[in-house]
């Protein structure tokens, strides 16, 4: 759901003389000292030598799937929506092109850097498209017997969601999490949102003016609804967790899909991540709750059946000044381990995604997992592309959830006022022809 940096408010009573008497002392210690002493808190600089900026991060994936046509592609998306610009790369792998629209696939969705500040999120992602290329390999600690497993699945990698957001930060504003415009892209999603907790940070949390306002979160409606996943994952840093629905309440889904999301993130969490990371819903384990996220619409609304969002680092001891200390390692050690567990980690997934999607559908054919929409969902407002039986594509313009059920209840309620109206009118007719006749 992407680790909100927590603001450190403290709440004592102390009298007005007390408290005069603490500022006559920093007043003095200043002046005797000097400004010299005066302590700021340091700030962590990017470290050019472990991190790509974007530019060359991009060009470097750029140059991986040329090297690598037969298993690698790339599209560039772009939008604008009121003069403000987005583009969104996408990375798709499959081992074998000609199979790639083979419906029985299992199909991932992978997105990195939603948050322009947590910049090791996007070198997992170029690790983890190096490693499907074989020009890197996952380190010797994690063996893992990967054939029979890859040539089962397409993987859709967006490696930077947030450029935007990422320009900001390399020029100097280290903790900017936000888009371009200074939306949090994981808080523009149509569930639940808008809705403000007690402890809403309206420079974190701004969801935008509706959902779906930005072009970001369009374009990966968009790739969402073309491809139709089996396994999605939104990658963030701030702490180390594995994260299933919900993020806008403290529960996670029912039932038997549910549970089995659970077991296979803690099965993660136990043989390659070493039991560091917290296991459950977002809004039940970090701490508090968040409306809009895309983890969420991916699972309520496009119908995902595994959806999930992995913290993949954090430090505690960092102040919240220091951005890049708090959401991205420091030094090469922690560099290199954070990559290795994680990329170990992803590619354990992709080999358990399979086998838990025989066990949640075992009737499944070939034709692929059909994606049913409520009228819930389609009250909440939102974009989907599905095919018709004729095969052509339908687009759902996107309505306000408050708006259009307001206007359904009352058209409920003026149906019913009608034949109630209706129903007493021929009662009535019915009892004068009945007295005309008894006449």
């Amino acid at each position: 759901m992407g680790f909100r940096r927590r603001r450190r408010l403290y709440s004592l009573p102390i009298s007005p003389l007390v408290l005069f008497g603490v500022v006559l002392i920093v007043l003095c210690s200043s002046f005797v000292n000097g400004n010299s002493n005066s302590t700021q808190i340091p700030i962590t600089p990017i470290n050019h030598d472990l991190y790509h900026t974007r530019g060359a991060l991009l060009e470097e994936i750029e140059s991986l799937v040329h090297r690598h046509p037969s298993k690698l592609s790339m599209e560039t998306f772009s939008t604008q929506n009121k003069g403000y610009h987005a583009e969104t790369t996408v990375v798709t792998y499959c081992r074998n092109k000609k199979d790639c629209d083979d419906r029985s696939k299992l199909k991932i969705l992978l997105s990195f850097g939603q948050h322009g500040r947590e910049l090791i999120t996007t070198e997992l992602a170029l690790r983890i498209l190096s490693i499907l290329s074989e020009e890197e390999f996952l380190s010797s600690a994690y063996p893992l017997n990967l054939n029979n497993t890859l040539d089962r699945l397409v993987i859709k990698i967006v490696p930077m969601e947030n450029v935007n957001g990422r320009k900001l930060v390399e020029a100097g504003d280290l903790c900017e999490r936000r888009n371009g415009r200074g939306v949090d892209l994981n808080r523009n999603w149509s569930v639940d949102w808008g809705k403000k907790e007690k402890d809403y940070d309206p420079y974190e949390e701004n969801p935008g003016s509706a959902p779906f306002s930005e072009p970001e979160t369009q374009i990966m409606r968009k790739i969402c609804a073309s491809f139709e996943p089996h396994v999605w994952v939104n990658v963030h840093s701030g702490m180390e967790a594995l994260f299933m629905p919900y993020d806008h309440k403290n529960t996670t889904p029912e039932g038997l899909p549910s549970q089995r999301m659970r077991l296979m993130l803690e099965k993660l969490n136990r043989f390659q991540l070493n039991d560091r990371c917290l296991v459950g819903s977002g809004g039940g384990s970090v701490g508090y709750l968040a409306h809009g996220t895309a983890t969420d619409y991916m699972y309520d609304i496009a119908r995902v059946p595994m959806s999930f969002t992995f913290e993949i680092y954090g430090d505690s001891t960092a102040s919240s000044r220091d951005c890049f200390k708090m959401f991205n390692p420091t030094d090469i050690t922690t560099f290199n381990r954070v990559l290795n567990d994680w990329s170990a980690a992803f590619f354990t997934l992709f080999s358990l995604g399979g086998v838990q999607m025989k066990e949640l559908h075992p009737n499944a054919t070939a034709s692929g997992f059909e994606k049913w929409v409520s009228i819930d969902d389609y009250l909440n407002g939102y974009l989907m592309e599905r095919k018709s039986r004729y095969g052509k594509k339908m687009e759902v313009l996107e309505l306000g959830m408050q708006e259009i059920r307001t206007y359904f209840r009352l058209f409920l309620l003026s149906s019913v006022l009608l034949m109630f109206m209706f129903c007493s009118r021929i009662s009535k007719s019915g009892r004068q022809i009945v007295s005309a006749m008894s006449l």
